[in-house]
This record gives structure tokens, C-alpha cells and sequence, in this order.
């Protein structure tokens, strides 16, 4: 094993802790990508990075469905839109050109950090719209608007539904975190099926990738079963 891929996985692990506590581990995985592989194609990176994203966002979905009730009707239209404008975002970042691509990148990082850091205390009051058509509507605009970003780059994605949801809905924090991630592996997955199909997926760093991710969120279920006292200490 290189070191390159040593140090992705480093920062991988330390991204889904992040994502554990607070989101945002995309500011951390998708540059250590960029910095470790320097002439590898930016599509390639993008979609091994979609790969990692998914094995932790879809482990944390089965996680919040155990424990939170979702408004479905609120929160499919929204998938299905994510899903549909992060293939178009995906296919977006294919034909920019990688020099090109490489330098927006701290661009785009710092605008995302600086959103992320501004928007950490909401969520705190749980007051849900009716889901109603121009509701479901306005899901489907919004995640659509996201889905298109989190095709052609991805970090901060899971704090961009976050804010649509609470500010947009009225979801606390907690169902809001939960609406997120189902919307978020929905655009994960489509990005991936278009990079997937064009050859640009480290298939071996996805998974180890993967794997890390499939052992921190058993170990993060095991100790919040023995916080609930399902398990003995």
C-alpha cells in the first residue's frame, strides 16, 4: 500500500469523524484527494471521493431510520430531484477541463467553510411545514439546486440540506441531520452511477474506504447501544 494511500485514508477516517460530530468531512477528504493524487484526472478524484461519501452517509441513513420518523412526502421528491440534477452536475464536471478545475477548487472550499461555520446553531425548534404540492415543490427546487452542486464537487453538501430543511421546512436539527443524509445518498449515488460508467472511481481506495467506514459506524452503533444499555459494558 503507497503512501498516498495511506494518507487518504488517514484523512478519510478523520472526515467521517468529523461527520460523526458535526458534518462537513468533505472539507477534509476531497482536498487530501487533490493533494495526494496531483495528475490524476479530477473526475477520477470526484468520483472515488462520491464512493467514500456513500459508504458513511448510507451507513448513518439505516442509523437515523432505527430512531426518527421522516416525512416522506417531503423528503422523496426531494431524493428523486437530488438524484436526477447530481447526474447533470456529475456530467458538468467531465467536460471542465482539469486545469481549470484544480484552481476553483480552494475557491470553492473556502466559500463552503465559511457557510459551514456560520451555520451551526440552528435547528433547535422542531415546527414542520405541511406537506402540501407547492411544499413538496420547493424540496424538489432546493435539493434539486444542491444535487447539481454535489455532482460536480460535493463538500458541504450534507450542511447546504441541512440549512433547506430547517430554515426551508421547520425540521429540528435532528430530523433535518436525517432528511439530509437520505437526500444526500441519493445524489452520491447518482454521481457515482455516472463516474461509475466513464472509468473514474479508484476502485481500491474505494474500498478501503469502505471498509473504514463500515467498522467506525459499527463501532459508533456499539457504543451508542451501550449508552442505551442494549449491550453490556
Amino acid at each position: 500500500m503507497g503512501l498516498e494511500i495511506l494518507f487518504v485514508l488517514a484523512a478519510a477516517f478523520g472526515a467521517g469523524v468529523i461527520d460523526a460530530m458535526a458534518g462537513g468531512g468533505g472539507l477534509v477528504q476531497l482536498p487530501a484527494l487533490f493533494a495526494a493524487y496531483p495528475s490524476t484526472p479530477h473526475t477520477t478524484l470526484l468520483g472515488t471521493g462520491k464512493l467514500a461519501g456513500l459508504a458513511g452517509t448510507s451507513s448513518a441513513v439505516f442509523r437515523y431510520l432505527r430512531h426518527v420518523r421522516l416525512d416522506w412526502r417531503l423528503v422523496l421528491p426531494a431524493a428523486a430531484a437530488a438524484f436526477a440534477m447530481a447526474l447533470v452536475g456529475a456530467w458538468i464536471a467531465t467536460q471542465v477541463p482539469a486545469e481549470r478545475f484544480r484552481a476553483m477548487v480552494p475557491v470553492l472550499l473556502a466559500l463552503v467553510l465559511a457557510h459551514t461555520l456560520m451555520h451551526r446553531d440552528f435547528g433547535l425548534q422542531h415546527r414542520p411545514l405541511a406537506s402540501g404540492r407547492r411544499v413538496q415543490a420547493l424540496a424538489a427546487t432546493g435539493a434539486g439546486v444542491i444535487g447539481l452542486y454535489d455532482g460536480f464537487f460535493g463538500p458541504g453538501t450534507g450542511s447546504f440540506l441541512m440549512f433547506l430543511f430547517v430554515r426551508g421546512f421547520g425540521l429540528d436539527f435532528l430530523h433535518a441531520s436525517a432528511s439530509a443524509k437520505v437526500v444526500n445518498v441519493a445524489a452520491n449515488a447518482a454521481a457515482i452511477i455516472l463516474f461509475g460508467v466513464t472509468g473514474d472511481i479508484l476502485r481500491n481506495f474505494g474500498t478501503y474506504v469502505c471498509r473504514i467506514e463500515a467498522r467506525k459506524q459499527a463501532e459508533i452503533e456499539a457504543a451508542r447501544a451501550k449508552e442505551e444499555g442494549r449491550l453490556p459494558n
